[in-house]
Protein backbone atom coordinates (compact mmCIF):
# COMPACT_ATOMS: atom_id res chain seq x y z
CA UNK A 1 0.00 0.00 0.00
CA UNK A 2 1.34 3.43 -0.95
CA UNK A 3 0.49 5.95 1.73
CA UNK A 4 1.68 8.81 -0.46
CA UNK A 5 -0.81 8.61 -3.33
CA UNK A 6 -3.77 10.38 -1.72
CA UNK A 7 -2.37 13.85 -2.39
CA UNK A 8 -3.90 16.34 -4.76
CA UNK A 9 -1.45 18.47 -6.69
CA UNK A 10 -1.14 22.17 -5.81
CA UNK A 11 -1.08 24.45 -8.87
CA UNK A 12 2.05 26.60 -8.67
CA UNK A 13 1.06 28.90 -11.54
CA UNK A 14 -1.18 31.92 -10.86
CA UNK A 15 -2.63 31.96 -14.39
CA UNK A 16 -2.26 30.63 -17.95
CA UNK A 17 -1.47 27.02 -17.09
CA UNK A 18 -1.24 24.21 -14.59
CA UNK A 19 1.90 23.02 -12.85
CA UNK A 20 0.63 20.66 -10.18
CA UNK A 21 3.10 19.95 -7.38
CA UNK A 22 2.32 16.70 -5.55
CA UNK A 23 5.36 16.77 -3.26
CA UNK A 24 6.89 13.40 -2.35
CA UNK A 25 4.96 10.46 -3.78
CA UNK A 26 7.30 7.75 -2.48
CA UNK A 27 9.40 7.02 0.58
CA UNK A 28 13.05 8.04 0.87
CA UNK A 29 13.98 4.35 0.66
CA UNK A 30 12.04 3.91 -2.62
CA UNK A 31 13.53 7.07 -4.10
CA UNK A 32 17.08 5.99 -3.24
CA UNK A 33 16.45 2.48 -4.60
CA UNK A 34 15.21 3.77 -7.96
CA UNK A 35 17.97 6.41 -8.16
CA UNK A 36 20.65 3.73 -7.79
CA UNK A 37 18.88 1.41 -10.24
CA UNK A 38 18.57 4.07 -12.94
CA UNK A 39 22.09 5.42 -12.43
CA UNK A 40 23.55 1.95 -13.08
CA UNK A 41 21.26 0.52 -15.73
CA UNK A 42 19.95 3.32 -17.94
CA UNK A 43 21.78 3.77 -21.26
CA UNK A 44 22.98 7.30 -20.54
CA UNK A 45 24.65 9.45 -23.18
CA UNK A 46 25.68 13.09 -23.38
CA UNK A 47 22.94 15.26 -24.87
CA UNK A 48 23.51 16.93 -28.22
CA UNK A 49 22.33 20.25 -29.63
CA UNK A 50 22.91 21.85 -33.01
CA UNK A 51 23.72 25.52 -32.38
CA UNK A 52 24.59 27.78 -35.31
CA UNK A 53 25.45 24.71 -37.35
CA UNK A 54 27.82 23.31 -34.73
CA UNK A 55 27.11 20.09 -32.80
CA UNK A 56 27.47 20.74 -29.05
CA UNK A 57 27.64 18.02 -26.37
CA UNK A 58 26.32 18.81 -22.88
CA UNK A 59 27.83 17.76 -19.56
CA UNK A 60 24.53 16.36 -18.42
CA UNK A 61 23.45 12.98 -19.79
CA UNK A 62 20.11 11.91 -21.20
CA UNK A 63 18.17 8.82 -22.23
CA UNK A 64 14.94 8.34 -24.20
CA UNK A 65 12.56 5.40 -23.67
CA UNK A 66 9.07 4.55 -24.89
CA UNK A 67 6.33 2.11 -25.90
CA UNK A 68 7.99 1.85 -29.33
CA UNK A 69 10.98 3.41 -31.11
CA UNK A 70 9.41 6.88 -31.17
CA UNK A 71 11.45 9.60 -32.85
CA UNK A 72 11.76 12.78 -30.77
CA UNK A 73 13.39 15.90 -32.20
CA UNK A 74 14.53 18.82 -30.05
CA UNK A 75 17.52 21.20 -30.25
CA UNK A 76 17.65 20.16 -33.93
CA UNK A 77 18.70 16.59 -33.10
CA UNK A 78 16.56 13.42 -33.18
CA UNK A 79 16.49 10.51 -30.73
CA UNK A 80 14.94 7.04 -31.12
CA UNK A 81 13.27 5.63 -28.02
CA UNK A 82 14.69 2.52 -26.35
CA UNK A 83 12.34 -0.17 -24.94
CA UNK A 84 11.22 0.31 -21.33
CA UNK A 85 13.19 -1.27 -18.52
CA UNK A 86 11.30 -2.91 -15.64
CA UNK A 87 12.24 -0.08 -13.28
CA UNK A 88 10.96 2.55 -15.70
CA UNK A 89 7.66 0.71 -16.13
CA UNK A 90 7.28 0.57 -12.34
CA UNK A 91 7.93 4.31 -12.05
CA UNK A 92 5.58 5.07 -14.94
CA UNK A 93 2.80 3.17 -13.16
CA UNK A 94 3.45 5.03 -9.89
CA UNK A 95 3.34 8.42 -11.65
CA UNK A 96 0.24 7.54 -13.71
CA UNK A 97 -1.69 6.38 -10.65
CA UNK A 98 -0.74 9.53 -8.76
CA UNK A 99 -1.71 12.06 -11.42
CA UNK A 100 -4.41 10.21 -13.39
CA UNK A 101 -2.63 10.64 -16.74
CA UNK A 102 -1.22 8.11 -19.23
CA UNK A 103 2.18 8.36 -20.90
CA UNK A 104 3.93 6.47 -23.70
CA UNK A 105 7.49 7.75 -23.37
CA UNK A 106 10.06 9.18 -20.96
CA UNK A 107 13.01 11.53 -21.38
CA UNK A 108 15.51 11.15 -18.53
CA UNK A 109 18.15 13.71 -17.53
CA UNK A 110 21.17 13.02 -15.32
CA UNK A 111 22.71 16.09 -13.67
CA UNK A 112 25.99 15.07 -12.03
CA UNK A 113 25.99 18.07 -9.65
CA UNK A 114 24.50 21.52 -9.20
CA UNK A 115 26.74 23.14 -11.79
CA UNK A 116 24.76 21.34 -14.51
CA UNK A 117 21.33 22.82 -15.26
CA UNK A 118 18.89 23.68 -18.02
CA UNK A 119 18.25 27.08 -19.61
CA UNK A 120 14.82 28.68 -20.07
CA UNK A 121 12.72 26.66 -22.54
CA UNK A 122 9.27 25.20 -23.11
CA UNK A 123 8.42 21.70 -24.30
CA UNK A 124 6.39 22.42 -27.41
CA UNK A 125 8.02 20.14 -29.97
CA UNK A 126 5.79 18.90 -32.78
CA UNK A 127 6.31 15.26 -31.72
CA UNK A 128 4.55 15.91 -28.40
CA UNK A 129 0.79 15.79 -27.88
CA UNK A 130 -0.58 19.34 -28.07
CA UNK A 131 -1.20 20.60 -24.50
CA UNK A 132 -0.43 17.08 -23.27
CA UNK A 133 0.61 16.45 -19.68
CA UNK A 134 4.28 16.01 -18.71
CA UNK A 135 4.94 14.20 -15.44
CA UNK A 136 8.30 15.19 -13.93
CA UNK A 137 9.68 12.85 -11.25
CA UNK A 138 12.81 13.88 -9.31
CA UNK A 139 15.31 11.47 -7.73
CA UNK A 140 18.53 12.33 -5.90
CA UNK A 141 19.63 15.87 -5.04
CA UNK A 142 17.03 18.51 -4.23
CA UNK A 143 17.08 21.22 -6.92
CA UNK A 144 15.24 24.49 -7.48
CA UNK A 145 12.92 24.55 -10.53
CA UNK A 146 11.62 27.83 -11.95
CA UNK A 147 8.87 29.08 -14.26
CA UNK A 148 8.75 32.41 -16.12
CA UNK A 149 5.71 33.76 -17.94
CA UNK A 150 6.52 34.56 -21.57
CA UNK A 151 4.65 37.89 -21.58
CA UNK A 152 4.49 39.25 -18.03
CA UNK A 153 7.91 37.78 -17.04
CA UNK A 154 6.44 36.77 -13.67
CA UNK A 155 8.51 33.99 -12.07
CA UNK A 156 7.56 31.11 -9.78
CA UNK A 157 9.98 28.61 -8.25
CA UNK A 158 9.80 25.40 -6.22
CA UNK A 159 12.30 23.05 -4.58
CA UNK A 160 11.94 19.56 -6.08
CA UNK A 161 12.93 16.97 -3.50
CA UNK A 162 13.88 13.36 -4.15
CA UNK A 163 10.74 11.31 -4.80
CA UNK A 164 8.61 14.35 -5.67
CA UNK A 165 6.30 14.76 -8.66
CA UNK A 166 5.47 17.85 -10.72
CA UNK A 167 2.81 17.65 -13.46
CA UNK A 168 2.75 20.29 -16.20
CA UNK A 169 -0.44 20.28 -18.28
CA UNK A 170 -2.94 22.36 -20.24
CA UNK A 171 -1.54 25.51 -21.86
CA UNK A 172 1.51 25.70 -19.58
CA UNK A 173 4.05 25.18 -22.39
CA UNK A 174 2.35 27.86 -24.50
CA UNK A 175 2.57 30.59 -21.87
CA UNK A 176 5.46 29.65 -19.58
CA UNK A 177 9.15 28.84 -19.87
CA UNK A 178 10.82 26.65 -17.26
CA UNK A 179 14.42 26.00 -16.25
CA UNK A 180 16.69 24.23 -13.79
CA UNK A 181 19.08 26.95 -12.56
CA UNK A 182 22.64 25.90 -11.68
CA UNK A 183 23.74 25.92 -8.04
CA UNK A 184 27.31 25.54 -6.80
CA UNK A 185 25.94 24.48 -3.39
CA UNK A 186 24.57 21.19 -4.76
CA UNK A 187 27.28 18.53 -4.88
CA UNK A 188 25.16 15.42 -5.45
CA UNK A 189 23.60 14.01 -8.61
CA UNK A 190 19.96 14.29 -9.65
CA UNK A 191 17.95 12.16 -12.06
CA UNK A 192 14.83 13.71 -13.56
CA UNK A 193 12.28 11.59 -15.43
CA UNK A 194 9.83 13.45 -17.66
CA UNK A 195 7.00 11.18 -18.75
CA UNK A 196 5.43 12.38 -22.00
CA UNK A 197 2.98 11.49 -24.76
CA UNK A 198 4.35 11.27 -28.28
CA UNK A 199 1.83 11.55 -31.12
CA UNK A 200 2.31 8.43 -33.21
CA UNK A 201 1.97 9.48 -36.84
CA UNK A 202 1.86 5.85 -38.03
Amino acid sequence: MNLFNNKIGLNLLPFDGEALHFGKIMSAYQAEHYFDELLKNIQWEHDKALIFGKLIYTKRKVAWYGDKAFAYTYSKTTKKALPWSNALLELKEIVEKQCGERFNSCLLNLYHNGEEGMAWHSDGEKDLKKNGAIGSLSLGACRKFAFKHKETKKTVSVDLESGSLLLMKGCTQTHWWHRLPPSKKVKKARINLTFRTIVDSH
